[in-house]
Formats: C-alpha cells, structure tokens, sequence
C-alpha cells in the first residue's frame, strides 16, 4: 500500500486538533481539500479513520490503532528530515574556488581574511592550479567556481568578473620616460621579455603589439612572470605584464606605468558548471571579492 507522509500528517493533524478547520489551518490548505486528503487515505486503507458530525470529529476505533502505529514513525521522519536541513546547511557554509598560483598568492589570502571576519561561518577553500586544470575541476563538479582567464566551453558557465589592465615594468635604471601612463608607442625600439606564446596573457599582449605597429625586438622568452619581472630588473629588457602581477614586481628595482592610448583590458571571468546551483553564500563571497580587487589595484597603484 502507498500512502504520502502529507497524508499521514494530515490525519495526525486533524486528530490531535478534533477539527477539519483547525487542521486545514496548519497544513495551509482549505478545508474542503484536507477532506478530499483524508478522503483520499480512507480509499487506500480501506475503512474509515474519523467519525465526523457538524460538531465534533472523533476518531474510530481503527483510526485510533493508526495514530498509535504510526506515531513513532511520523517524529522520526520529523527528525531524519531536520538533521539532513542541518547536514545541507552545513556543507552549503563551504565555497571552493580555484584560480591561477599567481592569483590565489597575491590577492586572494587577505581577501579570504578580511571576508572571515565578515563571514566567519563560510570557509573558503582555495585551489591553485594552471588555468586548464582548474576548468577541469570545474567541469567534473569537484570545484563551486573558478576564477581567471578562461574562454568559453560547453558545459561550464562563464561571466564576467573582474578587468586588469596592462602595464610596462623597466628596470629603474633603464633611463627611458617614465610616468603613471605611457603610450604603447612608447615601446618602439624597445627589447621586449615575452612569456611562452601558449600563455593566455602574452597571446592577449601579441594582439595589441600587432595592432599597435611599434618596432621592438624579442630579448628572453620566460615561462613565468616572476622570471619575466627577474629579467626586466637586471635591464635585460622590458616587458609587459597584468595588473594582478605587480606583487612580483615589489621589493625589486622596476619601474610600472599603465600603458594607455588605448588602455587594453585582461578580463577575467568566473566559471562554473553549467546547471549547478553554488553554496549559500558563494554569490556574496564573490560580490565582496570583486570590490576587495578594485581596492587592492588602488593600493598597488595601477588600475
């Protein structure tokens, strides 16, 4: 035999209350519908569980024998049903994130910090890994979000999160003007250190150099930023880098300007899977790291 537990609850209801209306009250629906309900219930189980008049409702004698089976059972459900509500909060109060070494170095500890004090329930778990490893993650369900330069692919949902700019870095003693912006032309006859053509970032870099149409040579090719920056100091050249790595250039002996005329952006974007529902609190935990990275590229000095 099947029966639903909001029929079960609708005959415990009108039981303990002795009244159709009271009941109907506490289950949210009209009167006329609980009794189509238990109606419904006393087809299936084949006699009947009330006694009714126009005044009172009382329980039959097999109705009374129900009640007491199913009691037990009822609280049970209650209590299995609150501790899986309590179980979900709990993992819902977890928001996993991944991004670049870079990224998840630099920015996102003190913005995971300040956030704590906030929020101090929602624990953020960081995963750094290259870009491809993270759409991986992302893809497969093992990570909530990710956050980078990340291009579009079936499966994973990807919006806008956050636009860096470009910036010329040259050893301090390099003698060329200096200033908080310079012109891409700025860089003709210069020795520019370049990334690895498969970096997303050099490739961006490549296309603005191509349409820009300033006259440069190609010194070092480097694999990583902080070999890049490494390089610009010793004046083996210069280079252009995002915004999201000045950290690398602090403590060393470089100088950084915007460059502008046109001001290019690197944007980045958040990515998760296509159709999954994020944590609770993963929507605000970003809304709060989008407005920590616009603070913290005032502070570093170049937005």
């Amino acid at each position: 035999m099947e029966f639903t537990s909001r029929q079960l609850r609708a005959f415990h209801l009108v039981a303990e209350h002795r009244s159709f209306a009271r009941a109907a009250q506490a289950l949210f629906i009209t009167p006329s519908g609980l009794s189509v309900l238990i109606r419904e219930f006393e087809n299936q189980l084949g006699y009947r569980l009330f006694d009714r008049t126009t005044r009172q409702v009382q329980l039959t004698r097999h109705g009374a024998d129900l009640l007491d089976a199913t009691r037990r059972h009822l609280v049970e459900l209650d209590e299995a049903m609150a501790r899986v509500g309590r179980s979900a909060r709990g993992r819902q109060q977890a928001v996993s994130l991944g991004t670049t070494p870079l990224v998840a170095a630099n920015i996102l500890p003190q913005a995971m910090r300040e956030y704590r004090r906030l929020r101090p329930e929602l624990r953020v778990r960081l995963f750094d890994a290259d870009q491809d490893t993270v759409l991986r993650q992302v893809q497969a369900g093992q990570l909530d979000l990710g956050v980078g330069l990340f291009k579009s692919v079936p499966g994973v949902q990807r919006v806008p999160f956050f636009r860096f700019s470009l910036v010329l870095i040259r050893a301090r003693r390099h003698g060329a003007a200096t200033g908080p912006d310079v012109p891409w032309s700025a860089l003709e006859g210069e020795t520019l250190i370049v990334l690895s053509p498969s970096s997303s970032h050099q490739q961006l870099i490549d296309q603005q150099l191509a349409k820009s149409r300033v006259r440069f040579e190609t010194g070092g090719v480097a694999n990583l930023l902080d070999t890049q920056v490494a390089l610009v100091e010793a004046d083996e050249g210069v280079a252009i880098i995002p915004s999201f790595g000045l950290p690398l250039c602090k403590n060393r002996e470089v100088v950084m300007s915007r460059l502008v005329d046109p001001v290019v952006s690197m944007e980045f974007h958040q990515i998760t899977q296509r159709g999954r529902s994020l944590p609770e609190g993963a929507d605000e935990f970003v809304g709060f790291l989008k407005t920590y990275i616009a603070s913290w590229v005032t502070r570093v000095g170049v937005v």
